[in-house]
């Protein structure tokens, strides 16, 4: 980034952001604070009215407002893409707003960034799964949680757990204070505080059904920050395997979330799993079938024999 590309975007930033420090400035443009106060003083000189708080940081006088902005091809794909998301995965009351900025956007673009933009994209294509029953219901529950969180409204749902309990049973009823989504590998996942639990939990919307919003408000924790919080990794239980080495690629692929360390021996390939529930690997280590033997725990292991004794019964 030039120095006029760098004064252009500090002027747009001062315009979103209103009140800018010269040292959070300096480090989004990856430049030194002195820098950062040549340019304040140049934009001055050159008639951009920037007030300055001192221990505070820099403002733009009230009133002014910089001109609509031209993009460069690469910048109107990442919003027209970014707007083709937008209408495949949020609900549908975003699916329209996406629809009508792609043609804004398309609108204001000069030829021929339009035709570069277009060219690109032809090349790139974003690909979800089929409109299921599901995925319907997961758009609806979206929606339905994403105005809970907005207007700070508890939830009630029944949840279909991905472990059944010791009972058995793996369905029970929630009431909860829903903080934030994220979307988890292609999955929508609800952040909130369980009254059951009384504590944050994470909620797969697709596991959700009879989802209601009730009248009960709640308050956020004071400085939570949904883009900062990071779970606590529970992950506590180690699962070791013996793998063949020509498996290693399919190991990664389907139990990366899981994987902690391979190794390669002479008797194969060791691989080193994190888990919370040994039963949580259950499906995918049965899905490699002979290529894989688990080592420890032992408990596990009866269980992987029990299981393969279980299917062989069918067969």
């Amino acid at each position: 980034m030039n120095k006029t590309e760098r004064q252009l975007a500090i002027t747009l930033e001062l315009q979103r952001s209103k009140l800018v420090r010269a040292e959070d400035l300096a480090a989004q443009f990856e430049t030194s604070v002195r820098t950062i106060y040549r340019d304040i003083q140049a934009l001055s000189e050159a008639g951009v009215p920037i007030v300055g708080a001192p221990g505070q940081g820099y403002s733009l006088m009230e009133g002014y407002f910089l001109p609509p902005v031209s993009f460069t091809a690469e910048e109107a794909v990442a919003l027209l893409m970014g707007a083709d998301f937008i209408e495949q995965r949020l609900d549908e009351e975003y699916s329209p707003a996406a629809k009508a900025a792609k043609r804004k956007i398309e609108a204001i673009l000069p030829e021929p960034v339009l035709s570069e933009s277009t060219r690109v994209r032809e090349t790139m294509r974003l690909l979800q799964a089929g409109e299921s029953e599901t995925r319907r219901k997961e758009k609806e529950y979206l929606g339905q949680v994403r105005r809970a969180i907005l207007e700070r409204r508890k939830i009630r749902f029944t949840y279909l757990k991905k472990m059944p309990e010791s009972d058995g049973n793996r369905k029970n009823i929630r009431e909860a204070a829903p903080y934030g989504l994220t979307l988890v590998q292609g999955n929508w996942m609800l952040l909130a505080r369980c009254d059951l639990r009384q504590d944050l939990r994470h909620f797969r919307l697709s596991r959700m059904t009879e989802l209601a919003v009730l009248e009960e408000r709640f308050s956020m924790p004071p400085g939570f920050d949904l883009n900062r919080y990071r779970p606590p990794d529970d992950r506590n239980v180690r699962v070791v395997v013996r793998a063949n080495p020509e498996l290693a690629d399919r190991i990664a692929e389907t139990a990366h979330y899981y994987l902690e360390e391979t190794e390669e021996r002479e008797d194969g390939l060791r691989v080193v799993f994190r888990v919370r529930r040994p039963e949580e690997l259950m499906p995918v280590v049965l899905g490699w079938g002979g290529d894989v033997e688990v080592l420890e725990p032992e408990s596990f292991r009866r269980r992987i024999l029990e299981e393969a004794e279980n299917i062989l019964k069918r067969y």
